[in-house]
């Protein structure tokens, strides 16, 4: 059994010494903390240098004398008490009562306990081990505090397809077999389309000063839709009330019958606005729109027309823009080719060409198949595009750009644009401003209208720098946040040509001869050509 060390009083005729009993090993060796807590609590001076000294060479028990009088009166058991920062233990270590001194009950140990702010989760069991074995000096749990039982977040299953990044699978030769999309999930009524597991708050715990100890916050949640959905009594469970299909937008599950257009959107249909997907079998006729909740399909060609889905788009032939087509998807974006149209995807976009147009995607630019060219215009993607061919033997001007929110571009573009129009307005006023100085300067008096002109332009100066310099704070940012990102990369499978720029981040390549095979990607402040 470990000896443990510790200290005590001792009363004799001559006066009153203080022991130092050590301990037989580092871990149960008598510290100077120690008898500094038991003569606090005794109320008792001592030579602190003295003891310190003593302490750093005890291995026998060592006697100190303190004062050359001795006590009235025996010194009880002592109980030296303990509380962690987090209050989760009250721990305490006893010391042996002077010659004639009392024994302390379990009682006297609960009125310490009290005394010392400990009011829950006494440890009795420790508390009778003691006193049926009076081992001084060692370190006793008197209470130990309930911990706080841990609870489970809200989960919800959603057993539709609710992840729109998979791509269509393509034909041996590269082009986009539209009959496996998969993309699109179907429900039928009566599917069960979601369930929810509750979440599971837990239980508080007390620590040992009788404090509440909270257990982590739990997510909870609880089963979002839309029309043509209804739950179960207890709100665990989705159902579908029709045919249709299912989408998750922003944590809300809807489901929609399929509108369909037998065939062309013209004159016949006029504009379309549907809560739900919509399948066009025919043409969508130059001037018109079709907006969606969900998807857009066009089993035709979409002309000078402007197409926009809370969904994907996925045009089975194509577009002909005509520099006036707008597709516009909350997902992805596929078609057969691209041409003269802003097509603007939040996902990635796939395709065989793309021709003198506008293309903008949050995710990958993929440009295959039979064609898999991109001439003229500018194609642009957070992540990568990759194609056959790149511009033309021609030299049309083709940009190409990675790396960098199109949306960030765009603002800084915006900035780059504004910022020096307002200048020179500021110049223009400042000449007004001057020439109103001098003619001030030379005795000439200024009338009512021509004050009011001069007080209206410096408001208006005032006003135009403070958006200079706003506009100015903004572009730093936005320099900063695309110089930050160096991601990105554009992928040539076979020639990309003369006239194209490609951009990754900040930094600029123009191509000034044919390359073949090639991989561009950022390397600190240049770009670097790789083979495929």
């Amino acid at each position: 059994m470990s000896k443990y060390g510790y200290c005590c009083l001792i009363n004799k005729a001559d006066g009153v010494y203080l022991a130092l009993v050590p301990g037989d090993s580092v871990s149960t060796q008598l510290t100077y903390e120690d008898v500094d807590r038991y003569m606090t609590q005794l109320k008792f001076m001592f030579d602190k240098t003295a003891v310190a000294n003593q302490l750093r060479t005890l291995t026998e028990v060592c006697e100190m004398k303190l004062s050359d009088t001795p006590l009235k009166f025996p010194v009880p058991e002592t109980l030296v008490i303990t509380v962690g920062q987090d209050r989760l233990e009250a721990k305490g270590k006893f010391y042996p009562p002077t010659k004639g001194g009392a024994f302390m009950t379990r009682d006297d140990i609960y009125d310490r306990l009290r005394n010392a702010g400990i009011k829950y989760g006494a440890n009795e069991l420790n508390m009778n081990i003691f006193m049926n074995d009076r081992v001084y000096g060692k370190e006793v749990v008197l209470a130990q505090a309930l911990m706080p039982v841990e609870g489970k977040n809200a989960v919800i299953t959603y057993y539709f397809n609710v992840d729109l990044t998979r791509k269509p699978q393509t034909n041996e030769d590269g082009s986009v077999d539209f009959h496996k999309l998969d993309n699109i999930s179907t429900v039928h009524k009566g599917d069960m389309i979601a369930s929810l597991v509750p979440a599971d708050e837990g239980k508080p715990g007390i620590d040992v000063c009788g404090n509440v100890i909270r257990q982590k916050k739990v997510e909870k949640k609880i089963l979002r839709h839309a029309n043509k959905i209804y739950l179960s009594e207890d709100k665990t469970k989705m159902y579908s009330e029709v045919d249709g299909h299912a989408s998750l937008v922003e944590d809300k599950v809807f489901v929609s019958d399929n509108y369909e257009v037998a065939a062309d959107v013209g004159p016949s249909t006029g504009d379309i606005n549907y809560e739900g997907n919509v399948t066009i079998k025919g043409n969508v006729n130059s001037g018109y729109t079709v907006y969606a909740h969900g998807d857009i399909i066009v089993e035709g060609v979409v002309e000078a027309a402007t197409l926009i889905a809370d969904g994907q788009i996925i045009l089975k032939r194509g577009i002909q823009g005509g520099g006036k087509g707008l597709l516009k998807a909350k997902s992805n974006v596929i078609a057969k080719f691209i041409e003269s149209a802003e097509v603007i995807s939040e996902g990635y976009i796939q395709t065989e060409a793309i021709m003198h147009s506008s293309v903008s995607a949050r995710g990958d630019v993929i440009v295959t198949g039979k064609r898999g060219l991109i001439t003229g215009g500018e194609v642009r993607s957070i992540t990568m595009i990759s194609m056959k061919s790149a511009g033309n033997s021609m030299g049309t001007r083709t940009l190409l750009e990675v790396g960098v929110a199109p949306e960030i571009l765009d603002e800084t573009r915006r900035l780059e644009k504004e910022t020096p129009a307002m200048l020179q307005e500021i110049d223009k006023i400042d000449q007004i401003l001057v020439a109103y100085a001098k003619k001030v300067k030379s005795g000439e008096k200024l009338d009512a209208r021509i004050l009011s002109s001069v007080k209206d332009s410096m408001e208006k100066k005032k006003l135009l720098s403070e958006a200079v310099a706003a506009n100015q704070e903004r572009l730093n940012k936005l320099i900063e946040m695309t110089d930050s990102n160096a991601n990105g990369c554009i992928r040539v499978q076979d020639t990309i040509y003369p006239g194209c720029r490609i951009t990754i981040s900040n930094v600029c390549y123009y191509v000034k001869n044919e390359i073949q095979h090639s991989r561009f990607i950022k390397e600190g402040a240049d770009i670097r050509v790789t083979m495929l």
